[in-house]
This record gives C-alpha cells, structure tokens and sequence, in this order.
C-alpha cells in the first residue's frame, strides 16, 4: 500500500508556492499523493502509462475489482483497449480532485496531465484524433504531445482545435522553441477566427535531468572527461536559457521542469513562472530539504560549467538554438531512449490486464 503522510505538513515546497510564482504539479495520478500534494500547494498532476504502471503497483488492491469489472463489462476487448480504458478513469478520477483549482485559476492551472500513446510519435493525425478523445474526458484536461517532427505538427492543429497541450519527450532548446512557435500558429489561428485562448494553459516540458541521463552514457561511450558534477549542470543549463528566450520573445506558454534527479531541478528555477513537477518522493526530499527557498532562475549557470559541457556534441545541439532541425528531433538520443521507455510502459501496461484477464495457469498465485 503507497505510504502517503496524513498530516497536512507543510515545508519548502509549500513555501515556494506561497512566496513565488513557480508553480507545483505532481508527477503522479495517484489519489493519495495527489491529495498530499494539492496540501503542499500543487496546482496540477499528469496521467501515462508509465505512472499507471507505478500506480498499479503500488495500489492494485483499489483497482483489481475495477480492472476485472471493465474485463467482463468489454467481452471484445483487448488488454490494450482495456488499459487504455484505466487510463481514462484514472485521468477523470484525478481530474475531479483538481478542478476547484482550475476554476480558481481560470484555465492556467488544475489541468491533469494525460499523454497520447507514445507508439503514434510518427502520425500527427493520430496523435491529434487521440488528443480529442482526451481533451473531452474533463473540462480541466492538458494533453500530452511528443516533440518529434510529427509532434510538432500534431501541436499546431491540436492548439488550433483548443486543445491545451503539454510537450514532452522534449530535452532540447531547439525542441523548445519549436514547440512554441508551433503554439504561437495554432493561437493565431484561433485569434483569426476570434475563438478563445485566454482559458488554455499550454506548457512545454524539459526533461532535465533525462539530458544529464544521456551524457552519462555519452562521457563513457565517448571517454570525455570533466570535473565530477559537471553533468548534473546540463537539463539546468538548458532550461534558463530557453526560459530567458520564452520572456524575450513573449511565448504565450510556461516551461515545465521533469525527470527529477538532483534538487536543483527544482531549487535553480524557483522563481520563474514556471512548472516544476517532480514525483511525489522527490517532493518529500525536497520538503524535507534544507534548500532555501530564493529565486535562482535568472542567475545563470557558471561558465565553466558551460565551457565543460560544450564538449559533449550532443549538449551543444540541445544548448544551440539550430542544434537540431524538426526532422532530427525524432533522432535525438534522449529522445530515442525515453521512446522505448515510455513504448516498453505500454507493453508492461498492457501484461498487468493480461495477467487479470487471462491468469497464468502455471502460477498457482495468479491462477
């Protein structure tokens, strides 16, 4: 059973959300670390396939008897229209729970975070037709879209229908700010047709520490070598420098901060009006923490530190504003790697239904 604190403990994230514009979603569709959160201040939360999957884990006693209720209810269905069937209710379930706030914060925030399947990163239709289907399961919903070349598309035209989106699978300046733009066109278009666009909340996410992730591999793979903790610097490097361009140039959506892997992918953007949406075990470190709560988001990242990461080809083309074109995006190491983790969720998904519609005989636990 997931251990979530009763009490309504406050700390530093709480702080934060009290004393600064950076705002709190949590990294997870779980009731219970929901409900903990929203006491700390969050004002959000995200759905996937890979947190139901934790989610499961975690609390398969709350969602076996639904599980096999929607098993018997659906006689045709297969176990991934089933899971994606769990998706939904757990999306509407932690939806409900955020949309007092939606309604207090007039769209901005209380929007619950559900992504497309990762597997249709090629097809912007069927990214767009699915983003449809879950823009409709609540008022309070944002969608998430991969930033592939496909992606980028499947922006435009689901800003366009009014769609409120969130980029993921997105690591990179160039991934960024064509995620922006590609908001800017579809607002546009809507302003054209004088349709609504002060009620959408739209957010571009870094996955920070999923960059430094890879330049791990890369020092290894390509014997670099520079001082210890240089690469914990990197997704921060590259998330104040695309937050200064999104001030300059006036983009009508905020960053989004995830993967978390060190506090200071959260402590170095506090004060930005931004999104940091870290799990809800990061969210007690950080609580816990004694990191104080000061905006650091204009302070930029030592030159040093800049200069070492440089040597890394590949933090020079997410640092680069045309380090990589659309058409590489989908080519981006990091972007490959959180593909196949977010595909090989699905398929992990898909064998939890497997396991309650058709039991292993040859386990006398599951049969």
């Amino acid at each position: 059973m997931t251990t979530v604190a009763s009490s309504k403990y406050k700390g530093r994230l709480h702080e934060m959300t009290r004393t600064t514009p950076t705002a709190l979603w949590n990294d997870s569709s779980s009731i219970q670390e929901l409900t903990w959160s929203i006491e700390q201040g969050a004002v959000g939360a995200t759905c996937n396939p890979v947190i139901v999957v934790e989610v499961l884990k975690k609390e398969m006693h709350l969602w076996k008897d639904r599980i096999l209720s929607l098993i018997g209810a659906m006689p045709t269905a297969t176990e991934e229209q089933i899971a994606w069937q769990l998706v939904e209710e757990m999306t509407r379930k932690a939806a409900a729970l955020l949309k007092p706030i939606f309604d207090a914060h007039q769209g901005k925030n209380g929007r619950l975070s559900v992504q497309t399947d990762p597997r249709l990163y090629r097809n912007p239709e069927a990214i767009v037709a699915q983003a449809e289907r879950f823009s409709r399961l609540a008022p309070n919903i944002i969608v998430k879209i991969p930033a592939t070349a496909a992606g980028i598309a499947a922006i435009e035209e689901a800003t366009y229908r009014g769609i409120t989106i969130n980029a993921t699978v997105c690591f990179s300046l160039p991934q960024c700010l064509a995620v922006a733009e590609a908001v800017e066109r579809g607002f546009r278009r809507r302003e054209q047709e004088a349709q609504d666009i002060a009620s959408m909340g739209s957010v571009c996410t870094i996955m920070v520490g999923r960059l430094d992730d890879w330049l791990k591999v890369a020092a290894e793979q390509q014997a670099i070598s520079v001082d210890p903790g240089v690469l914990e610097w990197a997704g921060v490097a590259v998330f104040k420098k695309t937050y200064r361009i999104f001030k300059e140039r006036g983009y009508r959506l905020r960053l989004l901060s995830a993967a978390f892997r060190n506090h200071m992918h959260w402590s170095e953007f506090i004060g930005g009006d931004v999104v940091i949406s870290p799990p809800y075990k990061w969210q007690q470190r950080f609580n816990a923490s004694d990191v104080e709560v000061a905006p650091r988001i204009d302070r930029p990242v030592d030159a040093a530190v800049v200069a070492a990461l440089m040597k890394f080809p590949d933090f020079v083309r997410a640092f680069t504003e045309d380090g990589l074109a659309v058409e590489e995006f989908d080519t981006f190491p990091p972007t490959r790697r959180t593909l196949r983790q977010f595909i090989g969720a699905c398929h992990d998904l898909d064998a939890q239904i497997r396991d309650l519609m058709l039991p292993n005989p040859d386990d006398p636990a599951k049969a």
